[in-house]
């Protein structure tokens, strides 16, 4: 149980530190290599290989990609978080202590969610620096690292439309800088175009979606909904970080309801929340309320539990609903195969 808890608290060490970053100014000569998408290495998970992706916490939640119908295309958050060398503004996609801690969490934790019902694509991007996200005297340069990380994500997807999708019902999946991409892809390349028929359902996690950032792509309001998107951001009950700003108007999903309403879902709902090397995962552990664009959530019990004291359920979006989140992408998928 000490090891265990012990690499839970590394998990959380390694997503909310930020002790090295960038001190001058974006230029075109710090780009890292892009990556070459034809090469099976600019991905961390495709379907056809062993990945971390294929993880499953329990035998009765199988890793099904090579019989699944659909596809989803993942985006991962930020990894490259400010640890020693990582001093750039965008962090490269050929470094091997990157991409195992890349494959170590957020493949196995997250991208592994939708195994049971689709096949799973997440491409390696030179993702922008986690400073980017709070930095003050340079935004010029902070935008134009988000810019080339979204440059990768394009270039990702339209490789994945030409020689993986063949028409295939697609699954948008994303985590905090990931979802901030995934934000973009949809308007660029689903909402009022052709490709919008071909997509399930869209989990924008992480990051705050405004309301009218999408013109006619909805929110969910049910669990079988189609061609709509779901999102939130969890933090313990009763707590408004300081930023919060109430005029602005945020799209919450309970993920215990899978709508938008403010009525409380109890832990009773909960189908199983995983935590990082505890075998198994933990049913009806999580409740869940809309508040204010947040979903709050009270405080679950699981091994090292104790530990953990954070106001802050960032790191934890997708693992607090990580059953809920994986059968609901199944139910939906199966509804689009019914009605196409």
């Amino acid at each position: 149980m000490i090891l265990r808890i012990s690499i839970l608290l590394a998990f959380l060490a390694a997503f909310s530190s930020c002790l090295v970053h960038p001190k001058t100014s974006f230029t075109e000569q710090s780009r890292p290599t892009a990556p070459d998408y034809s090469q099976p290495e600019a991905w961390a998970a495709l379907p056809d290989r062993k990945d971390s992706a294929d993880w499953t916490p329990a035998p009765d939640l199988p890793d099904l990609q090579a019989e699944a119908e659909a596809d989803v295309f993942f985006l991962h958050p930020t990894i490259y978080i400010g640890r020693k060398g990582e001093r750039d503004w965008n962090g490269p996609v050929d470094d091997p202590g990157l991409n195992e801690r890349t494959d170590n969490s957020t493949m196995k934790y997250q991208a592994s969610i939708f195994n049971g019902t689709a096949r799973v694509y997440a491409p390696r991007y030179r993702q922008a620096h986690f400073h980017c996200y709070f930095v003050r005297s340079d935004s010029a340069s902070a935008l134009r690292a988000f810019d080339l990380a979204y440059e990768d994500v394009k270039r990702a997807f339209e490789y994945y439309l030409q020689h993986y999708n063949n028409g295939r019902p697609i699954i948008i999946a994303s985590h905090s800088q990931g979802t901030t991409h995934a934000k973009q892809l949809l308007k660029d390349y689903f909402e009022g175009k052709a490709l919008q028929t071909q997509l399930v359902a869209a989990y924008l996690v992480g990051i705050p979606v405004e309301a009218d950032y999408f013109e006619t792509l909805p929110p969910c309001e049910s669990p079988d909904q189609i061609g709509c998107y779901v999102t939130w951001r969890s933090y313990k009950f009763g707590y408004f970080p300081r930023w919060h700003d109430p005029s602005v108007k945020i799209v919450a999903t309970n993920p215990l309801f899978w709508n938008t309403s403010t009525t409380p879902a109890p832990k009773e709902l909960s189908k199983g929340l995983v935590v990082p090397s505890y075998d198994g995962y933990l049913p009806q552990r999580v409740d869940a309320i809309v508040n204010n664009g947040f979903l709050w959530v009270h405080k679950p019990k699981f091994p090292g539990s104790a530990f953990f004291n954070r106001r802050n359920f960032h790191i934890a979006d997708y693992n607090l609903f990580y059953v809920d989140v994986r059968e609901n992408a199944k139910r939906r998928t199966e509804v689009f195969l019914k009605r196409r």
